[in-house]
C-alpha cells in the first residue's frame, strides 16, 4: 500500500461520484409523472417481460460461469499453469458487468412512458428525460468499471508488493477479469439480440405489412415484445459490451506499460496507473457533457443531433486538453508524444461517429437513396442497404489505420527501428489511444442508450393513444436514436479494434509468464536452431521469433484464416438463430390474428404473454452455440497450432471481424432510417407499397445492426481474453 502514488485514490472517487450522479439522475426520472393508467399499464407490462427475461439469462449465464470458474480453478491449482487469483477476478468482471447491464435497463424500463409523457408537455422535456435515463446507464458503466479496476489493483498490491516483476503480475491477472466481462457481454448481446428482432420482425411482417396496422399498435400481440427487447438487447447487451470495452482498454494498456517500462520501477507504476487517471477524469468531464444537452420545440433532426452533439463533443475537447496536464503532472516518459496518442484514439471516435451518421441519418444522401430506392420494390431496397454499408467501411477501416499508426509512433517518438524498446512503448500508445477514445463513455454511452428509452417512448404513446402532436415529438426523437444507437455501435466497434490490438500484444506477455512459470519448473525451451531459450528477459521480438509468427509459416495464415472465419461463422450462426425464432413469431401473430376474433377491430386483447414466451424462449436456445464457440475456438487452436497459430487466429479475426461489424451495423441503421423517413411522410408515406418495400429492408437490416454486427466486437475481444487466460494451457504442450 505505500507504493500506491496519492493520484490513484481519484479513481476510486471517480467510481463513486459516477454511481453517486447515476442514483441522482435515476431519481430524479423516477419523480416525474408516468402518464396516465394505460400508459403505466403498458410500461408495468414490458417492465415485467424485460425483468423475467433477464433472470432467465441469468439462470444460464450462472451454470456457464461456475463451469469456466471450476477449469480455472483446475489450471491455477492442480496444473499451476495460471495465476490463483484468476477464478475470482473472472467471476468478479462477469458480476460487474451483469449488474452495468441490469441497473441500465431498470432505469430504461420505468423511464419510456416518462419520456412520452415529458413529450406531451415539449420536445425538450422529453429528450432530457430520455437522454439523463440513458446517462444513468453510462454512468453506471464507467463507475462500476473503475470501481472494480481500483479493488483489484490494491487487493493485488497487497498481495505481491515488493516482488521484482509485482506490476506485470498485477495487470496480467487483473486483464482476465475482463475475460469474465467479455463472456457476459456475449451472452447479453446475443441473447438479447436475438430476442429483440425475433419480437421486431414478427410484429413488422405480420403487423406492418400483412395487416397494415401501424408501428406499436396496441392490436399487434408482438408489440410488447418489440418494446422488452429494445431493453433487453439494446439497454442491458450494449451496457455489458461497453463495459468490457471500457475495462479491457484500461487494463490492456496498463499491462502494456507495466511491460514497456520494465526496467523503470517508478515510471513503470506511472505508466500503470496513467490509463485508469484519464478515464476518471473522463468521468467528471462526461458529467459536463451531459448537462449541456438540451433543445428547442420543432427542432429538425439535425438540430436534435446537433443537441447531443454538442455534449459529446465538449467532453472529447476538455478530455484532449486535460490528457496534457494528466500525463505532464504523472511526468510519464515523452508524455507529450502520449498525449497525441491519446488525441488521435479520441479523434479517431469522432471520425467514426460522424461517418456513421453520414451513412446511416436520413438527413443526409445514402440513407435517402434508400429510400428513393423504395419506388422499385424491396430487392432495389435492400441491393442498395447492401452497397451503402460496403461503402461505409472505408471511412471508418481507414481511420483505425490512421489512429494507430500515429498512436504508436507519437508514442515511442516516431521510432521505425522496430527495436524492442521502440515496439513496446508504441504498443502502450496505441493502447492508451484505446483509452483515449472510451474515456468519455459516460457521455457516448448515454446517447446510444437513449435509443431504445425514446423507441419504447414511441410505443407507449401509440398504444396509449397519445395525440398526433405528442406521436409526432415521439418520432422525431425515436428517430434521432436511431441515428444516435448506429453511431455508438460504430464507436463501440472503433474501440473494439484498438483495444484488441493492445490485447493482441499482451498476450505475447501472458505467453511469457507462463514460460518463466514452466522454466521455474524444470522445463527447457530450445529454438529453431536447436539454443536454449530463455524467456525470463526476452523481449516482444524474440518472442515472434522463437515461435516464428511470420507470414511464411502455414501455422500463422491457417490461424488467419480460422479468425476470419470465425467472424462470419458468428454472425450466420445468429442470423439463423434470429431467423427460427422470427419464424414462430410471425406464426404465433398469425395465430392470433386468425383464431381470436375481433384483435384487428379493437374489441379483444391479443395474448401479449405469448409472444414474450417465444422470443424469451427462443433467445435462452439459440444463444448459447455463437457463445460457446468464441469461447471453444481460440482453445483449439491454441492446442492444435500453439502461439503462431492463435497470433493468426486473433489478427484474422480482428481485420474481418471489425470490417464486417461496421458493414452490417451501418447497413441495418440505413434500412431503419430510410424506413423512418418515409413514414415522416415522403415517397406516398406510411402503408404505401414503398412503405412496404423499405419495412422489408428494415426487416433484413434488423438482425444486421442489432444482433450480429454489435455482437462481433465482444467476439474479437472475447477470442483475445480467452487466448490470454489459456496462455498457460498452451504453453504446456509446446
Amino acid at each position: 500500500m505505500n507504493n500506491i502514488p496519492l493520484v490513484f485514490w481519484l479513481i476510486p472517487i471517480a467510481s463513486i461520484v459516477a454511481l453517486g450522479m447515476a442514483w441522482y439522475f435515476f431519481r430524479t426520472m423516477m419523480k416525474e409523472d408516468e402518464g396516465t393508467e394505460r400508459m403505466k399499464e403498458i410500461a408495468a407490462h414490458v417492465r415485467k417481460g424485460a425483468m423475467a427475461y433477464l433472470k432467465q439469462q441469468y439462470k444460464v449465464v450462472t451454470i456457464v460461469f461456475i463451469v469456466l470458474a471450476i477449469v480455472f480453478a483446475f489450471m491455477a491449482y492442480v496444473l499451476k499453469v495460471q495465476n490463483p487469483w484468476v477464478p475470482f477476478a473472472f467471476l468478479t468482471g462477469g458480476l460487474f458487468s451483469g449488474l452495468a447491464g441490469f441497473f441500465g435497463m431498470k432505469t430504461a424500463t420505468y423511464a419510456s412512458a416518462r419520456t412520452a409523457h415529458g413529450a406531451r408537455t415539449g420536445l425538450d422535456k422529453g429528450l432530457r428525460i430520455a437522454f439523463r435515463s440513458g446517462a444513468v446507464m453510462g454512468l453506471v458503466v464507467v463507475g462500476l468499471g473503475l470501481l472494480d479496476i481500483a479493488i483489484w489493483f490494491v487487493v493485488l498490491n497487497a498481495v505481491y508488493e515488493g516482488e521484482n516483476t509485482a506490476l506485470i503480475t498485477i495487470t496480467t491477472t487483473m486483464l482476465t477479469f475482463g475475460m469474465g466481462a467479455s463472456t457476459q457481454a456475449l451472452f447479453a448481446r446475443v441473447g438479447g439480440g436475438i430476442y429483440t428482432k425475433a419480437a421486431d420482425v414478427g410484429a413488422d411482417l405480420v403487423g406492418k405489412v400483412e395487416a397494415n396496422i401501424p408501428e406499436d399498435d396496441p392490436r399487434n400481440p408482438a408489440t410488447i415484445a418489440d418494446n422488452v427487447g429494445d431493453n433487453v438487447g439494446d439497454v442491458a447487451g450494449m451496457g455489458a459490451d461497453l463495459y468490457e470495452s471500457y475495462c479491457g482498454s484500461i487494463l490492456s494498456t496498463a499491462a502494456l506499460g507495466a511491460t514497456a517500462f520494465a526496467m523503470n520501477g517508478d515510471m513503470q507504476l506511472r505508466a500503470v496507473i496513467a490509463p485508469m487517471v484519464i478515464a476518471a477524469i473522463g468521468i467528471f468531464l462526461s458529467l459536463i457533457g451531459i448537462f449541456l444537452v438540451r433543445t428547442k420545440e420543432g427542432a429538425s433532426m439535425k438540430e436534435l443531433l446537433h443537441s447531443l452533439g454538442l455534449g459529446t463533443n465538449v467532453s472529447a475537447g476538455l478530455i484532449a486538453v486535460a490528457t496534457f496536464v494528466i500525463l505532464d503532472l504523472l511526468g510519464i516518459e515523452n508524455w507529450l508524444g502520449l498525449s497525441f496518442s491519446v488525441i488521435s484514439g479520441l479523434v479517431a471516435g469522432v471520425v467514426i461517429g460522424q461517418a456513421t451518421e453520414y451513412y446511416t441519418s436520413q438527413s443526409y444522401r445514402p440513407t435517402q437513396k434508400i429510400a428513393e430506392a423504395s419506388q422499385t420494390g424491396p430487392a432495389t431496397v435492400i441491393i442498395k442497404g447492401i452497397g451503402t454499408g460496403m461503402i461505409s467501411t472505408m471511412i471508418p477501416v481507414v481511420t483505425i489505420s490512421v489512429a494507430i499508426m500515429l498512436s504508436y509512433l507519437c508514442a515511442n517518438g516516431f521510432d521505425m527501428s522496430l527495436s524492442a524498446k521502440s515496439i513496446s512503448i508504441g504498443l502502450y500508445g496505441i493502447g492508451i489511444a484505446a483509452v483515449g477514445m472510451l474515456s468519455t463513455l459516460g457521455i457516448t454511452l448515454a446517447t446510444d442508450a437513449y435509443g431504445p428509452i425514446a423507441d419504447n417512448a414511441g410505443g407507449n404513446a401509440e398504444m396509449s393513444g397519445l395525440g398526433e402532436e405528442v406521436r409526432e415529438r415521439t418520432d422525431a426523437l425515436d428517430a434521432l436514436g436511431n441515428t444516435t444507437a448506429a453511431t455508438g455501435k460504430g464507436f463501440a466497434i472503433g474501440s473494439a479494434a484498438l483495444t484488441a490490438l493492445a490485447l493482441l500484444a499482451s498476450y505475447i506477455e501472458e505467453i511469457k509468464i507462463a514460460m518463466i512459470r514452466a522454466v521455474e519448473n524444470g522445463k527447457q525451451y530450445f529454438d529453431a536452431a536447436g539454443n536454449v531459450f530463455d524467456p525470463t528477459n526476452a523481449t516482444t521480438i524474440d518472442f515472434i521469433n522463437f515461435f516464428q509468427v511470420n507470414l511464411i509459416n502455414p501455422k500463422v495464415l491457417v490461424g488467419a484464416f480460422l479468425g476470419a472465419m470465425a467472424a462470419f461463422l458468428f454472425c450466420g450462426l445468429t442470423m439463423g438463430a434470429v431467423g427460427r425464432a422470427a419464424e414462430s413469431m410471425v406464426q404465433e401473430v398469425r395465430r392470433q390474428f386468425r383464431e381470436i376474433k375481433g384483435i384487428l377491430e379493437g374489441k379483444a386483447t391479443p395474448d401479449y404473454g405469448r409472444c414474450v414466451e417465444i422470443s424469451t424462449r427462443g433467445a435462452q436456445r439459440e444463444m448459447i452455440i455463437p457463445s460457446l464457440l468464441a469461447i471453444v475456438i481460440p482453445i483449439v487452436v491454441g492446442l492444435v497450432l500453439g502461439v503462431a497459430g492463435v497470433l493468426g487466429l486473433l489478427t484474422g479475426g480482428l481485420a474481418a471481424g471489425f470490417t464486417l461489424a461496421v458493414f452490417m451495423s451501418n447497413s441495418g441503421g440505413a434500412w431503419d432510417n430510410a424506413k423512418k423517413m418515409i413514414e415522416e411522410g415522403h415517397f406516398d408515406g406510411k402503408g404505401s407499397e414503398n412503405h412496404k418495400a423499405t419495412i422489408v429492408g428494415d426487416t433484413v437490416g434488423d438482425p444486421f445492426k442489432d444482433t450480429s454486427g454489435p455482437s462481433l466486437n465482444i467476439l474479437i475481444k472475447l477470442m483475445s481474453m480467452v487466448s490470454i487466460v489459456m496462455a498457460g494451457l498452451t504453453i504446456i504442450f509446446l
